[in-house]
């Protein structure tokens, strides 16, 4: 059996630091009676943000899968002037959040994908290969599937696949085989130890990054099933934008950043016809313009305060009139 810790957390508890916030609130380019949305609210941080260039007149949706994220939030946002409507779910669903509300189109949206500080900081959530915790690493702890159910059921090839596909770990095949030896593994470093085992400490990432690290970001998205609505969301989230209104994307490893540039490099140029035509025939047009040619990068202030904030990328996209 698993094991199960628990431990009530307040809203006091919650850390957040958002990411790349003066760069997120500089480029939404915020309309202070506009319809904003932030599809991974987290502890609030980049939403309070938003929230205070907004009037009464103003509107801040806040997504977020983690029920905790939504308690922490709230009491953040409590004394907002703008109206602040929180929503226990996922961007994903954003069609249907906003037909519930009434609302036709947003003025701007901010996607701050991955796992949040708080998640990292709380042991017992499993998400972070320092502390000892159960495997869990739910987003969503309604959910019945965590990573102690990948770890201890799939056989030897679907988590090497795993690991290989959304760790980009080249020792996939050894660290599975070792994992599958010493199964069960119940803990988070349980889990560490079987990876430290697999692989030759002659050959450790020369980054100096914890070898679990890989690991442990492919089984958050496995579980989470973080990538594959990503794609289809953020051309949900461009369709839904006012003429002007704008798209910021932050994501923090390979994986999701090709899937946010191409996603934007599309609806930049949805053109599919062959490129000896001179002239379109398939009758595709652009959607939005590309604000950042190059993501925007934490500058030395910001990561010497926030070293997290090293692997962020933003990205950003304009609605056309």
């Amino acid at each position: 059996m698993p094991v199960k810790w628990r431990k009530a957390w307040s809203s006091m508890d919650f850390k957040h630091v958002p990411v790349l916030y003066e760069e997120c609130i500089s480029n939404l380019k915020i309309r202070v009676d506009g319809i904003y949305v932030d599809g991974t609210l987290g502890g609030g941080g980049h939403a309070s943000g938003i929230a205070e260039h907004l009037s009464r007149k103003g509107m801040l949706i806040g997504i977020d899968r983690d029920a905790d994220a939504i308690e922490a939030a709230g009491k953040r946002l409590s004394d907002m002037e703008c109206k602040v409507e929180l929503v226990h779910g996922n961007y994903s669903e954003i069609t249907d959040i906003l037909e519930k509300l009434g609302v036709n189109g947003i003025d701007g949206a901010l996607l701050d994908i991955g796992v949040s500080s708080f998640q990292l900081d709380n042991a017992e959530r499993g998400f972070s290969y320092m502390h000892d915790a159960p495997l869990d690493m739910r987003m969503n702890r309604d959910d019945g599937f965590s990573a102690y159910d990948v770890i201890n059921g799939y056989d030897k090839n679907r988590l090497t696949e795993v690991i290989r596909k959304y760790g980009e770990e080249k020792w996939a095949r050894q660290i599975a085989r070792v994992v599958v030896d010493r199964r069960p593994i119940e803990t988070t470093l349980q889990l560490v130890a079987a990876i430290d085992a697999a692989i030759p400490k002659k050959v450790r990432a020369r980054d100096g990054s914890h070898p679990a690290r890989r690991v442990f970001q492919a089984l958050r998205i496995a579980v989470n099933d973080e990538l594959e609505p990503l794609r289809a969301s953020l051309e949900m989230l461009a369709g839904l934008l006012k003429p002007g209104g704008r798209l910021c994307v932050i994501a923090f490893h390979s994986l999701e950043d090709r899937i946010v540039k191409n996603a934007f490099r599309t609806l930049t140029d949805p053109c599919t016809c062959p490129k000896n035509i001179p002239v379109c025939v398939c009758g595709k047009k652009p959607v939005v313009r590309l604000i950042t040619r190059k993501p925007i990068t934490a500058g030395e202030k910001e990561l010497e305060m926030n070293p997290r904030a090293r692997s962020a990328t933003l990205r950003i996209v304009e609605k056309l009139p």
